[in-house]
């Protein structure tokens, strides 16, 4: 005995039934959320302690090395690149290439991390060290007052030393 079976199509009076020619507003709509605010897993896999770790280190040494206005600002809503940014002035190149050289040393050696790139070494007015989740900028004092990074990223929010474990010594 054989059945006749035929494909079957929705019925246009079935409220369930998925329709092309539905009202726009009686489709669902995907929902939108912005990465930046709630980052996903996917764009920082390991969240962000780690960096937190790092920028933490990072601003010690430099207050170690008699870095002056050490400050840490979280970037994380601004940015899906890096975390965190650690500024400090150093009053001379020979300061800025130790603060810069003992960083490097005490998350390489210290914390098995690998700086990904640097930058203005040689002229030493302004070092970028780069460690993907936290970016370290060590500045002389007229370089670090012209491009006023604090502003530019006025959005990102600043951490206090003292939540960071960290007391700036004068």
């Amino acid at each position: 005995m054989s059945e006749n079976i035929t494909p079957s199509t929705p019925d246009p009076a079935d409220s369930s039934a998925p329709s092309a020619a539905a009202p726009a507003a009686k489709r669902k709509k995907p929902v939108y959320e912005d990465p930046m605010v709630n980052p996903s897993r996917a764009i920082r896999p390991l969240g962000t302690d780690e960096g937190r770790k790092l920028a933490t280190e990072a601003a010690r040494v430099a207050l170690e090395n008699n870095g002056s206005d050490v400050m840490v600002i979280d970037v994380c809503a601004q940015s899906a690149e890096f975390d965190f940014f650690v500024l400090a002035t150093g009053t001379s190149r020979r300061q800025l290439h130790a603060i810069s050289e003992q960083i490097d040393d005490a998350l390489e050696k210290g914390l098995g991390d690998q700086r990904l790139g640097i930058e203005g070494y040689e002229d030493s007015r302004w070092i970028v060290l780069d460690y993907g989740s936290v970016v370290i900028h060590l500045f002389d004092e007229e370089t670090r007052d012209y491009y006023d990074l604090e502003s530019l990223w006025a959005d990102g929010t600043p951490i206090a030393l003292s939540d960071l474990g960290l007391t700036e010594t004068k």
